[in-house]
């Protein structure tokens, strides 16, 4: 049989065997069409994000694999990138599009020529590129060219010096990043004790102990390099004494190592560079496992192949050339963080899959798990084993971890959200009734340290409601209330009948911070008070309290009034109705961009997560047009290509799979197994499920105009609803939209699940809520398959 494929798309696909071995997972189903005239990468840009807040990493990576070989600079993000300022180096470790406090940044590699030094390394730069698993830039100063690969534990780099003698490269050991901010409460890391030494003639390993940072925790970590040709020189380096000729260093501020090369005749220096949280020696092990040989172009076509399969899991035709390329770039994104550690828990003996820099879940928890569950349900499933083997070791699951410790926790204990998306989804291979006793930890004992892990539930349970002695007091109670609903799933599923019926009850506690007056969420002090003055759009934090004091994090009272993904009927009811609701909601939405000068914080605010569900909850006032609106005007206006192209941080991945999920048609409520429908930018979606099986989304007159939904087909049928249960994706099957220019009644009198019941509401759902029957009702097969493989771990 003749290939049409072209060369390289040939490449690709013969390399996503070899990646998967690599990997350590079965070979990925992989589809390409000889239609399409480049490969799905093309269309990913790793600069879009790195300016306007963003903080993407744009270097190499493959998916979820811990090492990130990027550019370091000058006066940097958390990512340890400004597109403004000179470069430093290159280290190995990063976190992306986080916000808070930076972390890693280990083992700064340098370029230099000439004379050495050892500061005032900075260079400007020219002929930057980037695609996915591959980075490149021209170092003016030294006028070397540095070229940037990776696989899941190792780095490789090619540098191209001039014709020189007295061509260096330097590793520090006790590099971090370390961006300037004016946030007190969460310092920068810096190292403590860190180490390097020179093994001759070709290698050099190291170790570097760090404190501070995000969740101010410290770690170690170690490393070790070798590379493609002897020394000619080495030495060491403390602080900015050069010590010639010397095999070792240690100090407990900067140190490091260099060697030099003559590249008069040969002008190209390789360099691999493994890292491991166990020792140098495992370093050096996992540098020969991954890349055993000196083929530099070898290794980027994996990595490029890893990325092409994973980008192969959502197919979009249609659209235009921009919003095609905002799609890859959204869904590469969703493919960074956490990060797959697994064979490098230096934490606790464990076999156990192991992942780290869950930065954070209070982010990820609303759309980049639930992405993950329908599109890479493996990863998910060792995504939670991990979760619940954190429990297991530190008696905690965390909302957030890096670097082998839990936090810092932004609201809830949301990973209960994970646990139940994960479980009401039908995904196989986790042992539930362990993650349930993780669940009931968190509702029900007190952390002695709520601000790493765990809850502060005493009050919440005696009162209903956490007060104002608590900081971020209203939006944990709105997490918490949120957090006991999931619970009550997880219960009802594992048959803790009681267990359901009470934490369903708790999940009710919202509305004991409900305000008539304001209209909004208000916060209360413990004798009932409400706390006065108090605006309704009133973004906290503010000058009064400081960032982890504010009785809302990051949020206002209205802002976390639409944060009720189990009650929206029940909110409702609360505003008077339908169209009272719709005209708040209204109001609500009724803010420029973030990009405008008159954006206020206090209403919706796409550059942070608390409202990502709201545009939808038009659908539970039967109003499915509102949501086409405003989720196409959200397309549209917060997400761009270039490098400024995201609204605000991307929060590991959290900005970037809304998109993913809404320019595709589809949005979940994360706990829960049903997805909104809204309006598909493209003409066709194809969600590929593994097994052979595809969801096909086609909206074949979808357009700029043509954004509100006519009529629906599922499967050939009619569809009267603007929502789908989980079931009816994870089976394969076929969702046509017809699309027309006027809003339409579709979709409005079969309202999407909620726990209180709405005046008309979906036939039959009133018996299956009443019960709190959710995740039984909509997937019992499934359901049940993984309660069972649940049972037998």
């Amino acid at each position: 049989m003749k290939n049409y494929l072209s060369p390289s798309i040939q490449i690709i696909t013969r390399m996503c065997l070899a990646v998967s071995l690599m990997l350590g997972q079965a070979a990925p189903a992989f589809f390409q069409t000889a239609q399409r005239p480049q490969p799905l990468i093309a269309y990913a840009d790793p600069f879009v994000g790195t300016e306007n807040g963003g903080n993407i990493v744009p270097g190499a990576q493959i998916p979820f694999g811990f090492v990130h070989v990027s550019p370091d600079t000058v006066n940097p993000t958390t990512a340890g990138y400004n597109s403004y300022e000179n470069i430093l180096g290159f280290s190995q470790t990063h976190v992306s599009g986080t916000g808070g406090a930076s972390k890693y940044g280990n083992f700064l590699t340098t370029p230099l020529v000439g004379k050495l030094r050892v500061n005032n390394l900075g260079s400007p730069k020219d002929e930057e590129a980037a695609s996915p698993g591959y980075y490149t830039v021209r170092l003016t100063r030294s006028d070397v060219k540095a070229e940037l690969t990776a696989t899941r534990l190792v780095a490789m780099h090619r540098y191209t010096y001039p014709a020189s003698e007295l061509s260096h490269l330097l590793i520090e050991a006790s590099s971090v990043i370390q961006p300037e901010t004016g946030n007190d409460s969460i310092k920068n890391p810096h190292p403590v004790d860190c180490w390097v030494r020179v093994i001759a003639p070709n290698r050099i390993e190291g170790t570097g102990n760090f404190v501070g940072g995000w969740n101010q925790s410290p770690y170690t970590i170690h490393f070790s390099a070798e590379f493609d040709r002897p020394f000619r020189a080495f030495g060491t380096w403390r602080d900015n004494r050069i010590e010639e000729g010397t095999a070792a260093a240690s100090s407990e501020g900067r140190v490091g190592a260099y060697a030099t090369f003559d590249t008069t005749g040969n002008q190209t220096v390789q360099m691999k560079i493994g890292v491991s949280f166990i020792s140098p020696e495992k370093a050096h092990a996992n540098l020969l496992h991954e890349i055993p040989r000196w083929d530099f172009d070898g290794v980027r076509r994996q990595a490029e192949a890893a990325w092409e399969s994973a980008l192969g899991q959502i197919k979009v035709e249609g659209g235009t050339q921009e919003q095609r390329r905002i799609f890859y770039t959204a869904l590469y994104r969703s493919h960074y963080m956490p990060h797959d550690l697994t064979g490098e828990n230096a934490w606790w003996d464990s076999s156990e899959p192991h992942y780290e820099d869950f930065y954070a879940i209070w982010d990820t928890f609303r759309t980049h798990f639930p992405l993950l569950t329908l599109i890479q349900p493996e990863r998910e499933r060792d995504m939670v084993r991990s979760l619940v083997d954190t429990y297991a070791h530190t008696g905690w699951m965390p909302d957030s971890r890096i670097a082998g410790a839990n936090g810092m926790t932004q609201g809830g204990s949301n990973g209960d959200v994970v646990v139940a998306d994960a479980l009401a989804k039908g995904v196989t291979g986790i042992d539930y009734r362990k993650a349930y006793d993780a669940l009931v930890r968190n509702a029900e004992v007190d952390s002695p340290r709520p601000l790493y892990e765990g809850r502060a539930v005493s009050e919440y349970k005696r009162l209903g409601y956490v007060s104002m002695n608590y900081p971020r007091s209203a939006s944990r109670t709105m997490e918490y209330a949120y957090d006991d609903f999931c619970i009550a799933q997880v219960a009802q599923a594992l048959g803790h009948t009681a267990d359901a019926q009470k934490y369903l009850e708790r999940s009710r506690n919202w509305m004991n911070l409900w305000n008539d007056e304001t209209r909004s969420i208000r916060p209360r002090y413990a004798d009932g008070r409400w706390l006065a003055p108090f605006v309704a759009s009133h973004f906290y934090p503010d000058k009064e309290y400081s960032y982890w004091d504010a009785p809302f994090y990051e949020g206002s009272g209205y802002m976390y009034g639409t944060y009720v993904p189990h009650d929206a009927q029940g909110l409702i009811k609360k505003l008077g109705g339908d169209d009272p609701f719709v005209k708040w909601l209204d109001a609500f939405f009724d803010n420029p961009p973030t990009r405008d000068p008159s954006f206020n914080k206090g209403l919706y605010n796409h550059n942070n997560e608390p409202d990502f569900l709201t545009a939808f909850l038009y659908i539970h006032a039967g109003r499915p047009s509102h949501t086409q609106e405003r989720v196409r005007r959200i397309l549209a206006t917060e997400y761009t290509t270039g490098r400024g192209g995201l609204p605000g941080n991307d929060d590991s991945g959290a900005m970037s799979s809304w998109y993913v999920w809404s320019a595709i048609g589809l949005y979940p409520n994360a706990g829960q197994p049903f997805y909104y429908i809204s309006s598909p930018l493209f003409q066709r979606s194809t969600i590929n499920l593994g097994g052979g099986r595809t969801f096909n989304i086609e909206a074949p007159e979808s357009s700029e105009t043509n954004l509100y939904v006519q009529s629906a087909t599922l499967d050939g049928r009619a569809l009267d609803r603007a929502w789908l249960k989980h079931e009816e994706i994870a089976r394969g099957g076929r969702l046509v939209l017809r699309m027309g220019a006027t809003p339409s009644a579709w979709g409005r009198d079969n309202r999407p699940p909620s726990m209180s019941l709405p005046e008309k509401s979906a036939i039959g759902q009133h018996r299956l809520l009443q019960a709190g029957g959710l995740i039984l009702s909509f997937a019992p097969a499934r359901l049940q398959q993984a309660v069972l493989t649940s049972r037998e771990l």
